[in-house]
């Protein structure tokens, strides 16, 4: 009987891609999900069978525990940036963390992979970077051999960063930014997925910081997209103290109705993540001590954000048309 694996948050933006390369390992693999209705196109990932979503809240024990059932190895990927009525930072990436690993521990399972991030500190001011730390302490205490991953920003197909600004550029030509001179080393999401695979494997384990061949501000990578995408934007950086009153209204917005809309905008909270320098530490373990080349941003963002081109798909024929002779 092959192996199983049990990915939680494994329909999300990284929890697929590591589906993707377990079912390819040849892993039976369990997605973990709220929604298991929504997860269902993971399931061509494999063989018949071999993929399959279960119903799973990281909130509650008796759903973690019968979702790792007969399970040889488990993969935390569940996070959020901000915090909707009862999913708050605590509850999903500290307590949600934790209770994975616990359960993992009381059930024999064997391995644990748990997605962290950049800048998981218990002394940040921010409260999701705070979360990010006692989520890694939860996980330490009940699995000591666990792997933590912690990228820096994640890209690829459905990423919510290179996509959310492409989407922002097609509509006036400004482009406000919140800590456009703060430094990122984005990191493709297969990458990402690549180092949780040497971990659920057994052929690595320790904390991991995960950043791409490229380190810049953010407004330079937002250059590189504006070119990838033949659009010419004035950047505008906006000051902090603008962006922490924006944000509070935003915040308030949601308080006020309860969460009938939920911030997707801007947070307090990730006006203090923008503060701070998103990169792989000079002392940290990298991708390359796992042997695995990154990926840089360049080949990857023209494969999935032609669509934000002002004639999108057709952006190449329209430009070869200009050369035709009639």
């Amino acid at each position: 009987m092959p192996k199983l694996v049990t990915i939680y948050g494994g329909s999300g933006f990284v929890g697929r891609y590591i589906a993707r390369r377990m079912a390819k390992e040849g892993w039976r693999v369990r997605v973990a999900v709220r929604r298991p209705n929504e997860a269902l196109f993971v399931k061509p990932y494999g063989t018949v069978g071999q993929v399959e979503p279960f119903p799973c809240n990281v909130r509650d024990d008796v759903s973690v525990a019968a979702a790792m059932q007969g399970a040889d190895a488990v993969v935390n990927c569940v996070g959020i940036l901000g915090e909707h009525r009862r999913n708050t930072f605590d509850a999903v990436q500290a307590e949600g963390a934790g209770r994975i690993a616990r359960l993992a521990a009381e059930n024999g399972v064997a391995t644990m992979v748990h997605v962290s991030a950049i800048g998981a500190d218990a002394n940040s001011e921010s409260e999701y970077a705070q979360s990010k730390a006692a989520g890694e302490a939860a996980v330490l205490e009940h699995m000591p051999n666990a792997m933590i991953l912690r990228p820096s920003v994640i890209f690829g197909q459905d990423d919510g960063f290179f996509n959310r600004f492409a989407s922002m550029a097609r509509f006036g030509p400004i482009l406000p930014l919140v800590g456009a001179d703060t430094r990122f080393q984005p990191v493709f999401v297969d990458d990402v997925a690549a180092a949780a695979v040497k971990g659920v494997t057994g052929q690595a384990s320790g904390i991991y910081e995960l950043g791409g061949p490229d380190t810049g501000t953010l407004r330079e990578f937002i250059d590189e997209m504006l070119a990838v995408i033949y659009r010419k934007r004035i950047v505008v950086n906006l000051p902090f103290w603008v962006a922490r009153l924006m944000a509070f209204g935003f915040d308030l917005t949601q308080k006020v109705l309860m969460g009938l809309i939920e911030n997707k905008v801007l947070t307090r909270d990730q006006v203090k993540l923008l503060r701070e320098d998103n990169v792989v530490a000079d002392d940290a373990r990298t991708l390359s001590d796992l042997g695995i080349k990154a990926t840089n941003t360049a080949s990857i963002l023209p494969s999935y954000l032609w669509r934000y081109r002002p004639t999108g798909q057709f952006d190449a024929i329209k430009d070869s048309a200009k050369n035709l002779k009639i």
